[in-house]
């Protein structure tokens, strides 16, 4: 398993994006030596994990339990396919993009060493937007990426330092649970009864997954 790219974006202008300014840092590319890692701080005051990406819509995005977004390759390569376009590492936004790991299919909880320094933790998928939408530019996107089930991963920061191209993955510690980024992607969207499985993981979740959560269960009949 390795990290096949760090990717950073600067912020710039677009006209699909709902944040105030108008500013969106999704168009990341890969960044050419080591970035450094670490806790950026709560949602809505901290951005990006890593030092130089921008993160302009805090109200979305970034954040301690958003701070890194890692897409595997092969889902990338299978994307390819389906589109009949080339995409490039960093293309959907991501700042991790692996090789030989099963990033949809991580536990929530999960633990990655990258490198001899970083230890990040699995805390849900990435729910598509409008901003992701017109920076893939194509129609009917964000159904098409629901439907498919492999959204990625946010993971926070457990043990900051640099990281770089090339470096290795390790899976480093596995929740005894079976709760899954993709089950927990679909539960937040297409299949919602689904939503009481990931009890399981609830303490390791991003908080406001793990509040959908418990508002959910707490309505169904005992």
């Amino acid at each position: 398993m390795e990290l096949l790219s760090v990717n950073v974006g600067r912020a710039r202008p677009v006209p699909y994006t709902d944040q105030p300014q108008g500013l969106t840092g999704i168009d990341k590319r890969p960044a050419d030596g080591p970035v450094r890692v670490a806790a950026p701080g709560p949602k809505g005051v901290g951005a990006s994990g890593l030092a130089g990406d921008a993160v302009c819509d805090t109200r979305h995005h970034g954040g301690d339990h958003q701070a890194v977004y890692a897409v595997a390759r092969e889902d990338l390569d299978g994307w390819e396919r389906e589109l009949g376009r080339s995409l490039a590492n960093g293309a959907f936004g991501e700042n991790l993009t692996t090789l030989g790991l099963d990033v949809s299919g991580a536990l929530i909880g999960e633990r990655w060493r990258i490198g001899p320094e970083v230890v990040l933790e699995v805390t849900c998928g990435r729910i598509p937007c409008r901003t992701f939408q017109g920076h893939m530019g194509e129609k009917g996107w964000v159904k098409r990426f629901t439907l498919k089930g492999a959204p990625g991963a946010y993971l926070r920061v457990i043990h900051p330092g640099e990281i770089r191209a090339g470096d290795p993955v390790e899976i480093v510690h596995r929740p005894g649970h079976d709760v899954t980024v993709a089950l927990q992607f679909r539960a937040a969207t297409t299949e919602r009864a689904l939503l009481p499985r990931l009890l399981a993981a609830v303490d390791a979740l991003h908080p406001e997954a793990a509040e959908a959560v418990r508002k959910y269960t707490a309505r169904q009949p005992t």
